[in-house]
């Protein structure tokens, strides 16, 4: 028994050695071959805290020769011969592992590193919000490539949230390149916006242009309803949606056709900066202005802003291109010019020793040399003005460009753009866009029509409709009476054609589904995939004959074509009240937005004093108080604007006004009910017999005099010239800094299409836009004269004046009854 005994208690008590030393024995978490060193010896981002009791911990500044690696830690409770062998090891074999690990550790960071520093990131979305909206949606635009970015590996990158109601099991957001699915997810980001990453498949990307879509497809967690529709949206963040490509050479600019692809920033915004030391020379400001042109036309894209300096470099960003304009002489303080540039016309691209930025280098030993090497760079976009053109270029922010449409044209719905689809849903919409030229006139007696081939379910009843819009407004409904289903093969649905206008129309088709399973709306009701309806590409898209006649003043056109200036074939008068970096700035960004929709450059011819205007065509921009007074009387525009047109600055507000009487309010209160009942009877005229008093006229009535209210801090107006020969264009604001701002808000994507009527006005401070109506206008008759079109322009404007209209009629009436009568009178029998 007593030797027993000691033999168990040593069993035991070895046994439990054992047990208490496997659990600190962390081999299987080091690197393979490396020993069982204590944590001391280690770096920080190498030591395993399991192993390191609090007692012991050492701090990082401990190098590893200072501790002995066969020290054990205080807290492990086991006897030496439960050590493992290893912790023998001497400290020369064990410190370089610290080292070589940390390097084995710190590797892929600074791989990391220094890959984000060699890549280049490009904006891919031109607006400054790009929201998805119902229940199927989709936006498609082009970027363009240079050949090096679409040979470089690429990562595309987005961010994204939507609403919290979107059901993410049935919803959907797909990414298309060139009509290919590159990815495709659940759309479930309603807490937080979603980094979203992928890989962009070699060889899908090309040299030019590239279609990028985003196509949503949502329904609602819990509603059935079409007003649940209008709760479904998912934003896509503009500041993280780019295109990232490997390596610094995609990011060479190798020839002026490489402007194409200069993008956009993270706001949707592009910026050239032109640097022109000889900014002052009357002769350079000419040349300026024609390259301005040229290179808001090369890149094409929708939110273009042009900013001049004269001594230095500004910095280079996504979506920003510095260029260089002056003799080698001149750029000598800004820019190493190289010798070619001594020797002949230069236009090419740079890259600057010191920031290390490319910039689009012209140069050449004069100026006339310099507007050769400007003539190179815009020659691609030049075109006759006569020439007549097909389309409408739009692909940088919507895709496809807009087929122009004449007279008599019918385009199928493949040719728009809309594609054959099927929908489960309740609120289907798509949307295609058509151009119209500027000198439309059937806007008050006019009718399109769309030959809808379709079909619906079933289960679709009654009280559905399909509507269609025109700019927004809603132009006609087409009720679903029919029970059981039904095919639509070219239904006619008549358009009013009211609402289009010179320039670029975006027409949607609405079908309004209701279903008796809505009214259930039964758990996973909206999850269905069960079409109810379906549209064909075949549909038909018609325009009649429209009266053909150029309208004088027409901001509309202006807008939209840059009529009368796209089709002078003189010269344009330009008239700017100074001549420095921001009214060149502001005259650059108006012109390169006119070349734009006008489709090509515009000639012009800066003047110094508005008597040498002339007939011709002309364009004033400048402060209010630095226009000439005749300029604003032609206008229409109050004269007293040079004086109290002064917005009020920054916590200051307007005086109130103390001087009320009695008469006043009975004349308030008398006014204000005999007016409101007038005003509801127009409303109820328009609503019942879609009649205006506007329309209730014999003549159209002269144009009143317009004084712009302080809250106003921008005025674009047109009129007539003085001979009535001539359009005359006025760009106002109350200062130079007020006037810059409003350009680069008005040639914005979402403000230049509101440009129309005599006068529009912006308010900065409120981002409203009010246009002032045209009351009179003169016709500028079109050539070749055509009995056709004249029949239709005199049918539109009896249209637009009524009272002019009956008269006729029944004077018309009188002469009619007068001739029967005369001629009864001598035939028939007579007693």
């Amino acid at each position: 028994m007593n030797r027993v005994l000691p033999a168990l208690i040593l069993l035991i008590g070895t046994t439990v050695a054992q047990a208490q030393s496997t659990p600190f024995d962390m081999s299987g978490e080091r690197p393979k071959g490396e020993p069982p060193v204590t944590p001391q010896i280690l770096a920080p981002q190498t030591s395993t805290p399991q192993a390191v009791p609090p007692k012991t911990a050492a701090p990082p500044a401990v190098v590893p020769q200072a501790v002995a690696p066969q020290a054990t830690p205080p807290a492990v409770a086991a006897p030496p011969a439960a050590t493992p062998q290893p912790q023998t090891a001497t400290p020369q074999s064990v410190a370089p592992a610290a080292p070589a690990q940390a390097t084995q550790q710190a590797a892929p960071k600074v791989e990391k590193a220094v890959a984000a520093a060699a890549a280049f990131r490009r904006f891919v979305v031109p607006y400054s919000k790009l929201r998805l909206e119902g229940e199927n949606d989709h936006k498609s635009w082009s970027i363009y490539l240079t050949p090096e970015q679409a040979a470089a590996p690429v990562k595309f990158n987005f961010s994204y949230q939507n609403a919290v109601v979107v059901a993410p099991e049935a919803s959907q957001l797909t990414i298309l390149l060139n009509d290919r699915v590159v990815h495709q997810q659940p759309i479930s980001s309603s807490d937080n916006p979603s980094d979203i990453s992928f890989d962009i498949p070699r060889g899908l990307l090309q040299p030019g242009a590239n279609l990028l879509t985003f196509d949503a497809s949502q329904r609602h967690r819990t509603d059935c309803d079409i007003p649940s529709t209008y709760e479904l949206w998912s934003d896509i963040d503009p500041a993280k949606t780019y295109l990232t490509f490997a390596g610094r050479e995609a990011e060479k600019l190798s020839t002026t056709d490489a402007i194409r692809a200069i993008g956009v920033d993270s706001s949707g915004k592009t910026q050239f900066n032109l640097v022109v030391p000889a900014l002052a020379q009357p002769g350079s400001t000419k040349p300026i202005l024609r390259l301005a042109q040229g290179l808001a036309l090369l890149a094409g894209m929708p939110n273009e802003i042009f900013s001049f300096s004269t001594d230095t470099l500004p910095p280079s960003g996504p979506g920003k291109m510095t260029v260089v304009v002056g003799t080698p002489t001149e750029l000598q303080p800004v820019f190493a010019v190289p010798p070619a540039a001594q020797n002949g016309a230069v236009a090419t691209f740079a890259t600057d020793p010191h920031g290390g930025q490319q910039i689009l280098l012209i140069s050449g030993p004069s100026w006339q040399a310099i507007s050769s090497a400007i003539d190179m760079v815009v020659s691609p976009t030049e075109k006759d003005p006569g020439t007549r053109r097909d389309l409408l270029v739009t692909q940088r922010w919507t895709a496809p460009d807009a087929p122009l449409v004449y007279s008599g044209t019918s385009l199928s719905f493949e040719q728009l753009g809309v594609k054959t689809a099927e929908f489960s849903g309740r609120r289907f919409h798509t949307s295609f866009n058509i151009a119209i030229p500027s000198d439309f006139y059937a806007n008050a007696y006019g009718e399109a029509t769309i030959l809808l081939d379709a079909a619906y379910a079933k289960d679709v009843r009654p009280g559905s409709h399909i509507d269609v819009y025109v700019n927004g407004n809603i132009a006609t409904t087409k009720p679903i009476t029919a029970t059981g289903g039904g095919i639509f093969r070219q239904l006619p649905i008549r358009i009013t054609m009211r609402h289009f206008k010179p320039g670029l129309n975006t027409v949607t088709l609405e079908a309004m589904l209701l279903a008796d399973e809505d009214s259930a709306c039964a758990p996973a009701a909206t999850s269905s995939t069960t079409p109810r309806f379906a549209l064909f590409d075949t549909s038909q898209f018609r325009i009649p004959d429209f009266a053909r006649v150029e309208q004088r003043p027409n901001l509309a056109a202006l807008a939209g074509t840059g009529y009368p200036y796209n089709r002078d074939g003189e010269a344009t008068a330009l008239f700017v009240d100074r001549i420095d970096a921001d009214m060149l700035s502001t005259t650059a960004t108006l012109l390169g937005q006119m070349a734009i929709v006008a489709g090509h450059p515009i000639a012009v011819e800066p003047i110094a004093s508005s008597s040498a205007v002339g007939s011709r065509n002309a364009i004033f921009i400048g402060s209010i108080s630095q226009l000439p007074s005749t300029i604003l009387s032609q206008m229409n525009i109050a004269a007293t604007s040079q004086v109290a047109w002064r917005p009020p600055t920054p916590g200051q507000g307007a005086a109130p006004d103390s001087s009320v009487t009695i008469a006043d309010w009975r004349s308030r209160i008398s006014g204000g009910l005999l007016q409101g009942q007038v005003d509801n009877f127009q409303r109820w005229m328009h609503r019942n017999f879609d009649i205006s008093l506007s329309s209730l006229r014999f003549m159209p009535g002269s144009e009143q005099i317009f004084t712009p209210s302080n809250t106003n801090t921008f005025l674009i107006a047109q009129e007539a010239n003085p001979t009535n020969d001539g359009t005359w264009t006025v760009v106002a604001a109350p200062s130079a800094s007020d006037l810059r701002a409003g350009v680069e808000a008005m040639t914005s994507l979402l403000n230049w299409s509101q440009i129309s009527g005599h006068i529009t006005v912006y308010s900065g401070k409120t981002g409203k836009i009010d246009t002032v109506a045209v009351n009179r206008f003169d016709f500028v008759m079109p050539e070749p004269w055509s009995l056709t079109n004249y029949r239709l322009i005199a049918a539109n404007w009896l249209s637009s004046n009524i009272l002019s209209y009956a008269f006729l009629l029944v004077i018309g009436s009188l002469l009619l009854g007068i001739a029967t009568a005369n001629i009864l009178s001598k035939i028939g029998r007579r007693e």
